[in-house]
Parts: C-alpha cells; structure tokens; sequence
C-alpha cells in the first residue's frame, strides 16, 4: 500500500466496521433530513438541511470515539460557529474579510469551550457564504440538525456495539503500559507533540496497552513454563521442622519452598513471609529475641508454638502447568501479588518453580533487538 507525505495509509478497520460507518452516516441524515423538513416545512425559502451535517456524520458515524464527534463537541461547535457566521455576515457584509474571520473566530471560541468540531469552521463558513443575517438560522436548521444527528448517532452507534456518547473511562485491564511510563510521562510526551489529538487520553492509553500487550505476545508466544522454570526445585514436606525449613531456606538462598506430599503432589507453599506473620512485626522491640524463640524446637514439652511446616504454610497456591505460555503468567506476578509459582507435569507433580526473577529474565531477553 503507497503512502507518503501527501497519501494517508490504509485505515485498519475490516469490512464491517466500514459498513456499519456507511450505512450509519446514511441513516443520520435521512433522520436529520425528515425529521428537520417535518418540522420546517417544504416552503421554497425553507432551509431545513445544511451541508456541514454531512462531515459531522462522517465524524459521528466513522469515529465516533473521537473527542471531536462527541454530543457536546457537534451540537456546541456548530451552533457557534454559526452565531460566528452570522455575526461577521451583519458586521462586514459582502467583505472578503468575513470568510477568514469567521473560520478563525469559530476556532477561538470552540478551543475555549472545549467544543472543538471541525465541521463547525464549515458552518461558519455557510454563514457568510449565504448572507445568514438572522440569528434564526443558527437555531434552525443549524442547532435543529445538529440535535437530531446526535439523536441518531446515540440510538445507532450504541445498538450495533459502539459506545456513544464515547466519555473517557480508565481500563479495567491490569496495564502492561503502566509501569513502564506515568502519567506524567503521558503528559510530558503529549506536551512535546503539541498537536490535536482526534483520540482521547484514556483510548490512547488503552491502545498502548494493546500494542504493548501485542509486542510481548509476539515476543513471548511461543515461551512456556518448561523454558524458563528453575527445575527439581528444594521442597519439603507439611512435617518438616521449622527450624529445618528455615536453614534449608537460608543454605538455598530461596524465599519460598512448595510445600508437598509423597507424591510430589502440592499441598502449599511456605515462604518469608509466613515466617513473618508469626513473629509479629508490628512491635519492633525484641524482634530478635521472639524470632530465636520461635524457630527453636520446643523439645517434648507441650507448646501451643508451631511447630511444623503445616502449621504455618499458605495453602492456597497458585500453580501453573508447564505446557502454560509464560505470557500468560504476566499478570499473576504483576497484579496477583504473586512471587513464586510451582510449575506441575500432567499428573499435577511439582517440577519446577518460577519466580519473579525467572519471569524478568525471560521478558529481558524477548525485547532485546538481538535475542
């Protein structure tokens, strides 16, 4: 496909989408139109129709996500603009001034309202145009067409799958995008682009998100668990000392141990911080010494202190199998609170682990040019 400075590339929407726009755009006026000459009347000098309607369809029908397409944007822009219009046409007449001036004005005003409707510097433009002298032709057909063509586009868009009117919402999705810039990266990306945005802030966040959601499927696809896992993994049983898990934690330098069965099979998973909880961190004085305590057996003596690993362990444990793609697991480390997660064969035996640091390491590898 041929595309330069002066040709715009394909638009990426499939053939549907293209229909429901065309078919959309057609509906709008027809509404528009009937509605509008039922109401004016067929009378020679009645205008009941303007051409500006026919781009705002365009943009209420094709783009109708875009902020420029919005209710407030179409039925405000173009009513002032041909305030604008008429304005110029009663204060310079047939001067050639009145065009230029009309457009820039309609600019100005629809920047500061936050109404900002292309078709509105058309509708301005008619004004003049048609030595529009009476401020009635901005009511009708002008403010008129413009409601209706809303009304239409409200009742069409939203009962064939798009929302309109397309107010600005935060993804529900756990954003990959997120914690690679801020808001005020956005902000500081947006202020060096300088230009109008025909997207809104939140879709052009959403639309990172999946381009960024895209690159690391691509990249990651075809990854699973079995490649990037930490195999035979340290793990012990539910009886297991204490003491003994914790010197096996600390020779392994691992903060966390599957906790499994004769079977190999995972019954929990004990880590750093079901250590924690039982000392007590909220009061800091004499840590030191409950924590001693608290790993020390208590010999044959009744204690009412755990004692084994089953006593302290989390039971539910997230696992994963090892024919289970790696970008899948994305989101249980990044917005699951997860750290480590076994890794189980056909017969849900433990054979290997993943943890944060195996995740990040396969991701550094999927994104660098040369991998």
């Amino acid at each position: 496909m041929i595309a330069g400075p002066w040709l715009s590339g394909p638009v990426q929407i499939d053939a549907r989408e293209r229909w429901r726009a065309f078919l959309g755009a057609g509906f709008g006026i027809l509404v528009t139109a009937l509605v509008s000459q039922w109401i004016v009347g067929t009378t020679p000098s009645a205008v009941w129709l303007i051409a500006p309607m026919g781009a705002s369809a365009v943009l209420v029908f094709a783009v109708s996500a875009s902020p420029l397409a919005q209710p407030w944007a179409v039925i405000a822009g173009n009513t002032i603009s041909a305030l604008v219009g008429i304005s110029c046409a009663l204060l310079l007449g047939d001067s050639i001034w009145a065009a230029p001036l009309s457009v820039l004005l309609a600019m100005v005003l629809m920047f500061g309202m936050r109404c900002l409707h292309p078709p509105g510097g058309a509708t301005a433009l008619l004004a003049v145009l048609v030595h529009a002298t009476s401020y009635e032709f901005a009511l009708v057909p002008v403010f008129l067409n413009s409601v209706l063509l809303v009304l239409a586009g409200v009742a069409y868009n939203n009962l064939t799958g798009r929302r309109y009117p397309h107010t600005q919402r935060a993804s529900n999705a756990p954003s990959v995008a997120a914690a690679r810039f801020s808001t005020a990266d956005m902000d500081a990306a947006l202020a060096h682009y300088n230009q109008v945005l025909d997207v809104s802030r939140s879709d052009l966040d959403e639309l990172l998100h999946h381009a960024e959601l895209a690159s690391y499927h691509r990249n990651l696809g075809a990854l699973l668990c079995a490649d990037i896992m930490s195999r035979e993994p340290v793990a012990v049983a539910a009886g297991t000392p204490l003491d003994e898990a914790w010197a096996l934690m600390r020779k392994q330098r691992v903060k966390a141990l599957p906790v499994i069965d004769n079977t190999r099979g995972i019954v929990g998973i004990l880590t750093m911080a079901d250590f924690l909880r039982q000392v007590g961190l909220d009061e800091h004085t004499g840590i030191g010494g409950r924590w001693r305590a608290f790993i020390q057996r208590s010999g044959p003596t009744h204690s009412k202190k755990p004692e084994v690993v089953g006593q302290i362990m989390t039971r539910k444990v997230q696992v994963a199998s090892a024919d289970r793609h790696v970008i899948e697991l994305v989101p249980l480390f990044s917005g699951g609170g997860h750290h480590h997660i076994p890794i189980i064969d056909n017969e849900n035996r433990l054979i290997g682990i993943i943890t944060q640091a195996d995740l990040l390491r396969a991701l550094y590898r999927a994104v660098q040019p040369n991998a």
